[in-house]
């Protein structure tokens, strides 16, 4: 299945997971909307009151008795201000309490069904006619009938009234001459009005039938490929199980506070599943847990969750989603094509001490089919079931403290290939710069290795503009290099330095390494300070190799 083909399964799966999900969020939205709009209804009248009673504040004559009203008003007012601060805090709990039991009410199965078109063509309707002017048929009787066609016997004897006679018989075919050529020349305007009746019918049936046609071939081609869709999940193809199961995610619904973003792979030799799913920060959880009014200092004061009582409730959160992920995927699974799932929960947020972004992964677990379908989700206890399950969660959740993932999504990228092992073969009469450009590139791999780094070679010309990939273990300082492998013999211009940059935001990489067995200019390095990328010049690259016990030399050879 090309390329193509799955760009267009996972726009239509979006598209239709999308519609659905942003249908139910609608509801959602409307009723707190209803809600809001309620209580805005509610301080516009304790406002309106307030002005009615202003107004006839002049009526009233005991000044003690207004006073004290007013007030008893302002109180309840206030009153009522707290209530609905302390509502709003009630829904966000009970949207955080309910994540898991939501997903047990509903069946996340994709129906295939569902993704097969079901519009019709409308039927041809033909352009409306345009207006005929009437245009009785001419009758040259009409003109005659008071025409004296033949003379009289005064006429015959006398001549009397001859001329008169012959006038109107002049005058009659006159008439009706001219009656007969208007009728000639709307007959030919009728004709031209027709023709041209003729000619926007045609046009329009011409423009429908290869409209229809489109359709059609959409229609069959969209059937086509949902039909192959279904094939290739059946079958366990890689690409189609990404799709149905971005589906699956897509259509979940939840609340606004969620970002809802997450990456997926599946491994067709395990039937693996590897999830990085996007967890809300501690920041979703209110401030204050419940808000009381102070009469007597006229003032709503909040009180905050104890640092355990926010753990707690952002522990069960995490939990919650976790377990629902699992549920959902586990239970959509109609082709059994899963048999286990890694899920990486991250966190999306700022690193205080440096001010930079950082993904932390909090919570990482893996399970099987079987035995993720041995829990009864409705009487768990999330903490509990999640710790069952073995997972490998942050010691500190609202602090944000990294765990490192089972299976890391990002190692499992297409463009790898299997390293060689060049490094061991290296000693102090090897030239690198005799060495061929693609055993170089498996040496700076070899030597990101050594130092600690897990580096993956990437395929040649395919790589994106990135030879090798290395990923730092190490929590907080850790993260994506991108790795680039110059065996050059001239000084490295700042073009090359540029795309390197480039490549890193592509590949959302935390930093870019440059590596070159020459040197690199002035214009290279004063891009290069201000950023997340290390220039490694042939000296550098020298010493690096021999901290790794491993002489060799940078000759230009004669």
């Amino acid at each position: 299945m090309g390329r193509g083909f799955v760009s267009t399964l996972n726009k239509i799966a979006r598209e239709a997971a999308k519609t659905q999900r942003n249908a139910e969020r609608l509801q959602k939205a409307n009723q707190r909307e209803y809600e809001r709009q309620a209580r805005l209804q509610r301080q516009y009248e304790r406002q309106l009151e307030r002005d009615q009673e202003k107004s006839l504040k002049k009526a009233i004559r005991d000044q003690k008795n207004y006073e004290k009203e007013q007030k008893a008003f302002y109180l309840q007012s206030r009153k009522e201000e707290t209530q609905d601060l302390n509502e709003e805090v009630q829904y966000v709990l009970e949207d955080f309490q309910s994540v898991l039991s939501h997903t047990l009410r509903t069946d996340d199965t994709i129906s295939f069904e569902s993704l097969y078109p079901k519009d019709k063509f409308p039927a041809f309707v033909a352009p409306t006619a345009s207006p005929v002017p009437n245009n009785p048929l001419t009758n040259k009787n009409d003109f005659f009938k008071d025409v004296k066609l033949e003379p009289s016997v005064w006429e015959k004897i006398f001549g009397v009234g001859k001329e008169k006679r012959l006038q109107s018989i002049r005058r009659a075919e006159s008439d009706y001459d001219s009656a007969l050529a208007e009728h000639t020349q709307k007959n030919i305007l009728i004709e031209s009005i027709r023709n041209e009746d003729s000619v926007r019918l045609r046009k329009a049936k011409e423009k429908y039938d290869v409209d229809k046609q489109s359709f059609q071939d959409e229609f069959v081609k969209r059937v086509q490929q949902v039909d192959q869709f279904k094939s290739n999940y059946y079958s366990g193809t890689k690409e189609a199980v990404d799709a149905y199961n971005v589906m699956v995610l897509e259509r979940s619904e939840y609340s606004e506070l969620f970002p809802q973003q997450f990456d997926l792979y599946y491994v067709e030799q395990s039937k693996e599943l590897v999830i990085n799913y996007e967890l809300p920060s501690s920041t979703a959880i209110p401030i204050f847990k419940e808000y009381k009014y102070i009469q007597s200092r006229d003032e709503i004061k909040g009180s905050e969750f104890k640092t355990k009582e926010k753990a707690e409730i952002y522990s069960n959160l995490i939990a919650s989603i976790t377990l629902r992920t699992l549920h959902e995927i586990f239970e959509a699974d109609q082709g059994n094509v899963i048999a286990s799932i890694v899920f990486n929960g991250i966190v999306s947020t700022i690193n205080p001490s440096t001010g930079l972004n950082m993904r932390p992964c909090v919570i990482t677990v893996q399970t099987t089919k079987d035995e993720f379908n041995q829990f009864d989700l409705s009487k768990v206890d999330v903490i509990a079931c999640v710790k069952g399950l073995r997972a490998h969660i942050s010691p500190s959740l609202t602090e944000l403290s990294p765990v490192k993932p089972i299976v890391n999504l990002d190692m499992l990228d297409k463009r790898f290939v299997d390293e060689r092992d060049l490094i061991s073969g290296i000693d102090e009469r090897s030239n690198l710069l005799e060495m061929d450009p693609f055993d170089f590139e498996h040496l700076v791999c070899n030597l990101f290795s050594k130092i600690g780094l897990e580096s993956k070679l990437t395929r040649s010309s395919r790589d994106g503009g990135v030879d090798v990939i290395a990923f730092d273990p190490r929590p907080v300082f850790g993260g994506k290099y991108v790795i680039q492998a110059k065996r050059y013999r001239n000084t490295v211009e700042v073009a090359a330095v540029r795309d390197l940059f480039g490549t890193m935001m592509n590949e959302n990489a935390s930093k870019g390494i440059l590596v070159t067995t020459s040197t690199f200019g002035p214009d290279a390095r004063g891009f290069a300070k201000d950023k997340p990328i290390e220039l490694i010049d042939g000296a550098n690259l020298l010493y690096m190799l021999e901290e790794q016990g491993i002489r060799a030399k940078i000759e230009i050879p004669k």
